[in-house]
């Protein structure tokens, strides 16, 4: 272990050092509590070793700064007293300190309370470890929670979130956005032609597509089994319908073969709907308007894009 000394007492530190040495730990030395505190900031110490009563300041002081430190792991804190001095042990109790070694120094009685000192010391990195890991695993499930696993994309739990973030932008700052409603077109019978897996890929790749096609700000959700869901801040009627259209394009690009779509190839058809503070709507109403506007896009013949307001 790395143990820092405070001791006013020259004498009483040199032996104490060498004690401390002789039982195989590193020593950190201190002429007073001040000296201490400085040292103990700009070193890993796993034990002090404090007299109680010390110029400039105290042990008491020493261990009630340390243990006032956030984040800074737990180093075992031991007074130096003297035995007839119960009040100053209960004290020293009281502000933070695990243990007291009587003066004048028995070199015995210093090699249990530093083996005592190291159990607990090593049992407590071991904790933090643990904490460590457990926070480490609990922010990899709270993203796995976040990220659909076939496609990339953010889930309907990351979606809820994020309309919430949404909704407040656009009654404080009178923001605009676009939804837009995506379907992947016969995707059923592509299933039926091809299987399941070829459609898992078809998934993967319209994703892919769309999320590579989108700005920077621009969100893709996987919404349901082929239907995906984009949000796209500042976005008028006219851009969205444009951004939409682009995106579309780029699905149809891939040349997916797809012998039961009478495209011949895998598309999408898209509805889209604006959210302003103008527009008056909630968000449930929003993204309703975009899905009507979706099924219109399928029942004119899909592989279209159509808006909440103005068929195109």
């Amino acid at each position: 272990m790395r143990i820092l000394i405070a001791e006013d007492d020259e004498g009483s530190r040199m032996v104490l050092e060498a004690a401390v040495r002789q039982l195989g730990h590193e020593c950190v030395p201190a002429r007073d509590g001040a000296e201490a505190w400085q040292l103990f900031q700009g070193a890993k110490v796993d034990a002090v070793i404090s007299d109680r009563l010390m110029p400039v300041m105290d042990g008491f002081d020493l261990c009630k700064r340390i243990r006032s430190l956030p984040d800074s792991g737990y180093s075992y804190f031991i007074f130096l007293t003297s035995f007839s001095d119960k009040s100053g042990i209960r004290d020293g109790m009281s502000v933070g300190a695990d243990d007291y070694l009587g003066k004048p120094l028995d070199f015995d009685e210093l090699s249990a309370r530093l083996t005592v000192a190291k159990r607990l010391t090593d049992l407590h990195r071991r904790l933090e470890a643990q904490q460590s890991q457990l926070e480490a695993l609990n922010q990899e499930l709270f993203t796995q929670a976040r990220i659909d696993p076939l496609t990339q994309l953010a889930t309907r739990r990351k979606l809820a979130e994020d309309l919430e973030i949404v909704s407040g932008r656009v009654e404080r700052y009178g923001e605009r956005y676009c939804a837009v409603m995506c379907d992947v077109d016969h995707f059923k019978l592509f299933n039926d032609t091809y299987g399941h897996p070829a459609g898992d890929q078809v998934l993967h790749s319209v994703a892919r597509a769309l999320a590579n096609g989108c700005r920077t700000g621009d969100q893709v959700y996987r919404y349901g089994g082929e239907e995906f869901l984009l949000i796209l801040p500042n976005q008028s009627l006219d851009g969205g319908h444009m951004s939409a259209e682009r995106l579309r394009s780029a699905v149809e690009a891939l040349n997916i073969p797809h012998r039961a779509n009478p495209a011949k190839k895998v598309t999408v058809s898209m509805g889209l709907a604006v959210l302003g503070a103008n527009e008056g709507k909630t968000i449930a109403k929003w993204l309703e308007d975009a899905d009507a506007a979706l099924y219109r896009a399928k029942g004119a013949g899909r592989n279209r894009v159509m808006s909440d307001c103005v068929p195109r």
